[in-house]
C-alpha cells in the first residue's frame, strides 16, 4: 500500500491526513493487536442500555479494520469476546452472539473487495452451530485472499491457548528436548503468523486481559483513554506514529558509542 492508497479514504486537509505523512511505510508494525475496551461505559455516559455500546462498536471494527488493510499492515487481531465474558449476563451474551453473526454476513463483501483473510482464534466447540456456520462461511470465502490476515479473538484465552498448545505437543509425541520457542509457537492459533509488533488498549486500562499472552512477549503497548466505539482513524494512526518513535530493544541495549581519549 501506499500513501495515496491511504489518502483516497482519509481526508487529506485533515488531521488523520496529517498523521499519514508522518508514518514511515518501509516501518509499518507487521502485527496490531487490540484489545476493544469500554462498550459498556460509552453506553452508560449516554444513559444507554449496554446493548448499544455493542452496537455502537462494529462502526470502529469497520473502520480499523479497512485503514489497517489500506496502510499495509500484514496482521490484525481484535479481541472481541474471552472465555470471561460467558459470566455476562444472558441476553447480553446471546447480542454479542447475533453481532457478530450479523457483522460477517454485512462485511464479508468488504473483506473480499480489499483482499482480507479472515481467521477466528479460540475454541469455536463451545459455541452455537448457527455462530460456527456463519464463523465457517467467512473462513472459506476468504480463504483464498492474499491481503492483510484479521483474526478475531473469540471465546479466547491467552492461557487456555498456551495449555492446548502443550496438550497438542504431548499427543504429538513431541520430546521436551526438541521442543522450542518455534516448535511451540506452531501449535498457537496464530501459527505463520508475526507477533504482535503493537498491542492497543482502549479506555485506559492498564492490563493485558489474558490476551495473546505467549504473542505479545515484546509487544510494545499503547493505551487510549477513548472508549472503543469512539476508537476511529486518528487514534490508530496516532498508535502507529508513536510506535514508529519507539527504540525497540528486545531486551538488549545498543551499543554505546567508544569514546576515544585524547
Amino acid at each position: 500500500m501506499s500513501l495515496e492508497d491511504v489518502l483516497e479514504w482519509v481526508p487529506e486537509r485533515s488531521v488523520e491526513g496529517e498523521l499519514v505523512r508522518q508514518i514511515d511505510f518501509d516501518r509499518l508494525p507487521a502485527h496490531v493487536a487490540v484489545i476493544m475496551d469500554g462498550n459498556g461505559r460509552w453506553a452508560a455516559q449516554r444513559y444507554l442500555p449496554r446493548a448499544e455500546g455493542h452496537r455502537a462498536g462494529i462502526d470502529a471494527v469497520r473502520d480499523s479494520t479497512e485503514l489497517a488493510a489500506r496502510l499495509g499492515v500484514k496482521v490484525l487481531t481484535l479481541y472481541a469476546f474471552s472465555v470471561e465474558n460467558w459470566k455476562r449476563p444472558a441476553a447480553e451474551v446471546s447480542l454479542l452472539m447475533s453481532l457478530l453473526k450479523r457483522y460477517l454476513r454485512l462485511e464479508i463483501e468488504t473483506l473480499m473487495r480489499h483482499d482480507i483473510r479472515f481467521q477466528m482464534i479460540g475454541r469455536d466447540d463451545e459455541l452455537s452451530p448457527d455462530v460456527r456456520v456463519e464463523l465457517n462461511a467467512a473462513v472459506s470465502r476468504t480463504a483464498n485472499n492474499a491481503g492483510m490476515r484479521f483474526n478475531i479473538a473469540f471465546n479466547y484465552s491467552g492461557r487456555a491457548e498456551i495449555v492446548e498448545a502443550a496438550r497438542r505437543a504431548i499427543a504429538a509425541g513431541i520430546l521436551p528436548e526438541e521442543l522450542d520457542e518455534n516448535r511451540f509457537g506452531a501449535l498457537l492459533h496464530t501459527a505463520g503468523q508475526p507477533d504482535p509488533d503493537l498491542l492497543i488498549r482502549t479506555s485506559g486500562e492498564m492490563r493485558v486481559s489474558n490476551f495473546l499472552l505467549w504473542q505479545i512477549a515484546y509487544s510494545e503497548i499503547w493505551v487510549t483513554d477513548t472508549l472503543w466505539p469512539d476508537f476511529r482513524a486518528r487514534h490508530l494512526l496516532e498508535a502507529i506514529v508513536d510506535y514508529q518513535k519507539r527504540d525497540r530493544r528486545y531486551g538488549g541495549i545498543k551499543p554505546q558509542p567508544v569514546v576515544v581519549g585524547r
